[in-house]
């Protein structure tokens, strides 16, 4: 029988007898795992308090600390890691104390290579789970309507065909577009048309990552790493390991982590915040920005390296105005996602209220439709939606970028501070509090909406 697997693992291999550790050296890289070799408990605990592994398994009897003086270390260090317990003088007791302390398995020596690549190859498969686990769960956090692309007008024929020609590859891919216009949906969809289909799907969005946390999230942290860090944590490239890893907004990213993710797009290699080993994990990439990053580049907000790294592959992603064709079919969908049900009634949508739809400028995209339509749903209880149900920015024509405000309609003098959080605030009450689309329309990267909104909630309680 085969002993590699497709699970890599990082392993710590604890056993005094040389022989052992000069065949470990060899076996457990052709089993397809990165091993740290360590020859009695000390150097153990020296390995476990610079780095973190899936497994370790720890021979029982040793000169100086015993092999339950590393198993109650690791315990503590990392809770995460399957420990498994080996000794060449193996009892009934042993194996049960093995048990109770929460190893998951013990093998009595000398240990067959193929019994370790067993129980190595099980933990990778936990672990495998577990990864696909935290990343169903993040996708669960929103409704999901599957990866289907709504739409048949040209624009998006064209980025279908696109979708479809290169998600059988490993190539990075960089989508652009506008705020609101899909492009989770279709970074999902390379992913699930894709040979890595069946394993995690994580996305992040690089914008709303607070700045000190940026690289742990990515790159995950051992304990202690930094104040606060209480447990040891994975980052998002090792929940992704074998699938894809979607970088929203990758255009907020600041210039320290560019660097960080040009290293791991080279290498194909992780290390965690505090570890000094670093490990390999095999993510596909695929990034998504509203903003010019070439102008970025120019500016020097952005890295050239970086830039001509994830721009292999470019799908642009078109705005809703220029495929208005789409919108009777997307509304249809949007709202019977909304009623959760499989699909939504064809006369669902009044003559007038579908008039409104089309003849509006969806500076917001299909997010600011997608909102439009839950607002008319509950207010139409779910019957069929008439013009008065939608929201009155979509019935009516509203001003631009001011959203209906002038100086001369407060009657005061106002600061020009004063002036920019009215307009902020103005915008942000036109799209529904959708912070993207108010962010878009302002011409603002979403992080600078952010920053701002934080500044106002605290000077209004400071004052």
């Amino acid at each position: 029988m085969s002993l590699t697997t497709p699970h890599k693992l990082r392993v710590l291999f604890v056993d005094d007898e040389a022989s052992i550790r000069d065949v470990m050296r060899i076996e457990l890289p052709r089993m397809g795992h990165d091993v740290t070799l360590c020859e009695d408990g000390k150097s153990a605990l020296l390995a476990l308090e610079r780095n973190a592994y899936d497994a370790a398994i720890v021979d029982l009897r040793m000169p100086g600390l015993s092999g339950w003086d590393v198993v109650e270390r690791l315990k503590q260090v990392a809770p995460e890691t399957e420990f498994i317990i080996s000794t060449g003088h193996g009892n009934m007791e042993e194996a049960i104390r093995a048990l109770r302390e929460g190893a998951y398995d013990f093998l009595p020596k000398p240990c067959k290579l193929f019994e370790i690549a067993g129980v190595l190859k099980r933990i990778g498969e936990k672990l495998a789970l577990k990864n696909k686990t935290i990343a169903l769960e993040s996708r669960l956090k929103a409704f999901e309507g599957g990866s289907n692309l709504i739409g048949e007008a040209r624009p998006m024929q064209r980025v279908k065909t696109l979708i479809e020609k290169i998600a059988p590859t490993d190539s990075t891919v960089l989508i652009l577009g506008e705020t609101g216009t899909g492009k989770e949906l279709v970074a999902r969809r390379v992913h699930d048309l894709s040979a890595q289909r069946n394993a995690p799907f994580v996305a992040v969005n690089c914008g709303a990552l607070p700045e000190h946390l940026v690289e742990s999230e990515f790159f995950g942290h051992r304990k202690g790493a930094f104040t606060g860090a209480d447990t040891p944590r994975k980052g998002l490239f090792e929940v992704a390991n074998g699938g894809t890893l979607f970088l929203d907004e990758l255009g907020e990213l600041d210039r320290g982590m560019q660097v960080k993710l040009l290293r791991f797009l080279e290498s194909g290699e992780v290390r965690r915040v505090g570890e000094n080993e670093a490990f390999h994990v095999d993510v596909r990439v695929v990034c998504a920005t509203n903003r010019d990053l070439q102008e970025m580049v120019g500016e020097g907000e952005f890295r050239e390296d970086l830039f001509f790294r994830v721009n292999t592959f470019e799908i642009h992603l078109p705005p809703l105005r220029e495929r208005r064709e789409d919108i009777p079919e997307l509304a249809r969908f949007l709202i019977a996602r909304h009623l959760k049900r499989p699909t939504a009634p064809p006369d669902i949508l009044s003559p007038d209220a579908l008039e409104a739809l089309l003849n509006h400028g969806w500076s917001g995209n299909v997010r600011e439709l997608a909102n439009a339509l839950e607002h008319a749903v509950i207010l139409a209880e779910g019957g069929r939606i008439e013009a008065e149900h939608l929201p009155a920015s979509i019935t009516r024509k509203v001003p631009a970028a001011g959203g209906g405000f002038s100086l001369s309609a407060v009657g005061r003098p106002m600061t020009l501070r004063e002036i920019e959080r009215e307009v902020i605030y103005r915008v942000l009450e036109k799209h529904g509090g959708d912070k993207p689309a108010t962010a878009a329309e302002l011409g603002i990267a979403l992080k600078t909406l952010y920053n701002k909104l934080n500044q106002y909630l605290a000077r209004s309680q400071a004052g």
